[in-house]
């Protein structure tokens, strides 16, 4: 097996930053709650992300060594049973992501070469729609999971290329919302005041009900940090290096959602912007950037065609940013849960070949059997109808929990973490076992707060409990999938041995 090259400080906050950072976050924020969505932002951020990624922090530098990311640092912590019911509960909510994504990411690839979705008109050999979307989406499975199988080193390349273009896109926002404010004289589009920080322009979000809603998908916003858990082993100096990449991430993924969310309102009028009945979750982004353009032509003179050229530049390079975000997430998620599962796991547990690393360190069988169970379920659904749309939802609603439950799973390891003196803990953030206990208390009941009401939600707004009772039976599923699958392994390898 030939050497691989460990990963350094800064392309592993890039992966990171890919990992957890959505952009797109930003704006839809924006159009939820206007400058509202800032204080739960800080709030997600300081009972939920920090404290967490902190935790993540010292799990790694504890467990540098280990390849098994989380499941390793919840075995140890607390035992095998309970650590692989989490993390599997966790991969198969990546398996849902990674079906969703290989359809859903051709629409920024269409922002950039048409300046906007245009999808649902494209048509090739005679396939359209969601048909022509499978096609493509299985043909993009297939060329990531080629080039992962072939070394960390092409994972962290386009992960890391991906991260670059967030940031740009990020700088570009400041730095326009920036020169418009300036333009403007200091008078930001959307006026800023105690009442624009408290209450939201979006009348579906004025109740306490639909507060709650946005509370949610702020702490959601956060979440995949522990995905990169899987690369502590391919770290260089790994007990250093991977604490300081995920304290300086958690930083700057904090504090730059909060500030781009107050640098859109400098450019963009809620009411002027984003009232138009055209104007969804879905095309928010590319709507908001494009009137970065728009505004930033205005401030330095430009023609009103001239201004409007801008804004389509500016969805474009957008749609750019996206897609190679997308992109780069893709590789760091196709790899990296599966490694965790496969590697960390008993190995008992799996088929003998599933378990073998090729010559560049990657379980290449596991990726092409994980690549395959994703391509069956892409074209069940794309081909199916009306049926396998259904399907799909239901799958996407299965995993909107599953891939959140786990983060529970390792707050509550880390109370049995912090009381375990034979863990050697190179790296401390919480100095405190009562403090590292508190905060994984506090840690657990918002996800837990978070999970229940995303459950609760469709049941209570819509009298959807069809939607409610999937929701549930995911992660119900997922977990009697996990206990019998342990229990076999139990059965067959463990009866008259003293492990547990």
């Amino acid at each position: 097996m030939t050497k691989t090259k460990k990963l350094g400080l800064i392309s592993l906050i890039l992966m990171i930053f890919t990992s957890v950072f959505g952009f797109t976050n930003i704006p839809r924020a924006f159009y939820l709650m206007g400058y509202g969505a800032i204080p739960w932002y800080i709030f997600s951020a300081v009972l939920f992300f920090i404290p967490y990624a902190f935790m993540m922090a010292e799990y790694g530098a504890a467990f540098k060594d280990e390849k098994g990311g989380i499941y390793s640092w919840m075995s140890k912590s607390v035992g095998p049973k309970f650590a692989f019911i989490g993390t599997f509960m966790w991969y198969t909510s990546y398996i849902i992501w990674m079906v969703n994504i290989s359809s859903s990411i051709w629409v920024p690839f269409s922002n950039l070469l048409f300046g906007s979705d245009t999808t649902s008109s494209w048509t090739i050999f005679g396939l359209t729609g969601s048909k022509l979307l499978g096609v493509l989406g299985i043909l993009l499975i297939i060329v990531i999971t080629a080039v992962s199988s072939r070394g960390l080193k092409n994972i962290s390349k386009i992960a890391s290329i991906g991260g670059i273009f967030v940031m740009c896109a990020n700088v570009v926002l400041l730095l326009g919302g920036i020169i418009v404010l300036f333009g403007n004289g200091f008078h930001p589009a959307q006026e800023l005041t105690l009442s624009a920080l408290t209450t939201s322009p979006n009348a579906s979000y004025q109740s306490p009900l639909g507060m709650l809603g946005f509370v949610v998908f702020a702490i959601f916003a956060y979440g995949g940090l522990e995905a990169v858990g899987g690369l502590v082993d391919q770290t260089e100096n790994a007990s250093v290096v991977f604490p300081k990449a995920i304290k300086i991430a958690a930083i700057v993924i904090a504090v730059g959602y909060s500030l781009a969310i107050l640098f859109v309102g400098f450019f963009t009028n809620w009411n002027a912007v984003l009232t138009n009945p055209g104007v969804n979750m879905a095309n928010v982004a590319y709507v908001i950037l494009n009137n970065l353009g728009v505004q930033i032509g205005s401030v330095f003179g430009m023609s009103a065609s001239a201004s409007a050229l801008l804004g389509s530049l500016f969805a474009r390079f957008i749609g750019l940013s996206m897609l190679l975000a997308l992109t780069g997430g893709f590789f760091t998620l196709i790899y990296s849960p599966i490694k965790q599962l496969i590697e960390g796991t008993p190995k008992e547990i799996w088929p003998k070949k599933l378990t073998k690393l090729n010559k560049d360190g990657m379980p290449v069988i596991a990726m092409w059997v994980q690549c395959a169970i994703v391509i069956i379920i892409i074209a069940s659904s794309a081909f199916a109808g009306s049926d396998g749309s259904s399907f799909l939802n239901d799958l996407i609603l299965m995993g909107n929990v599953s891939m959140t439950i786990p983060y529970m799973f390792l707050a509550i390891a880390f109370i049995f973490f912090k009381k375990n003196t034979s863990i050697e803990k190179p790296f401390e953030m919480y100095k405190s076992k009562k403090v590292g206990t508190i905060w994984a208390i506090i840690v657990t009941c918002v996800v837990g707060f978070a999970n229940v009401f995303t459950i609760i939600q469709p049941a209570i707004e819509s009298n959807n409990y069809r939607s409610t009772f999937i929701q549930l039976a995911g992660p119900v599923i997922f977990s009697i999938i996990a206990i019998i699958l342990y229990m076999i392994y139990e059965k067959r390898y463990l009866k008259n041995k003293d492990i547990l």
